[in-house]
Order: C-alpha cells, then structure tokens, then sequence
C-alpha cells in the first residue's frame, strides 16, 4: 500500500482549513503544508498507539556508566 501525500500551499490551508482536517482525519493521509513550492510543515492524523511516541526516541538516549558525575562542557551540543 503507497500512501501519497497532499501538497497544499499555506494560503490555500488558511482559506479551507476545516475542509483539509476533516480530510485528513478521514482518509489517514497525512497532508504537507509549503510555502514558495518547499515544505515547511506536515499534517498528519492523530494515532493514539505509544509505540509510535517511543519509535521517535529510539537511539536518542544517551547512556552514562557513572550517573552521579556531573557532565562536562564536552557533553554538551551547545558548547560546540
């Protein structure tokens, strides 16, 4: 099964907003937002299943042998 997702541009969602929620929410296909032809934003429907929540944070989680030192500025992004 291919699922093809809908293009809309963002003036076109703000003028039929109620008409692309309810399509999406029936049809399960999630729906992409552009602006000037590239996407800046996707829509997809609501799935209540929390295996899909923990897929996203999979190989996110870093691991510290020693929990209770404290990190170092090496350990964070930001400081790079």
């Amino acid at each position: 099964m291919t699922i093809v997702m809908q293009l809309v541009s963002k003036s076109q969602l703000k003028s039929r907003l109620l008409e692309f929620l309810r399509k999406i929410e029936k049809d399960k296909i999630p729906v992409i937002v552009t602006h000037g032809g590239k996407p800046v934003a996707k829509i997809s429907p609501y799935k209540e299943d929390p295996s899909e929540i923990l897929k996203a944070l999979q190989k996110s989680v870093i691991v510290y042998k020693d929990p209770i030192l404290s990190v170092g500025d090496k350990d964070w992004e930001l400081l790079r």
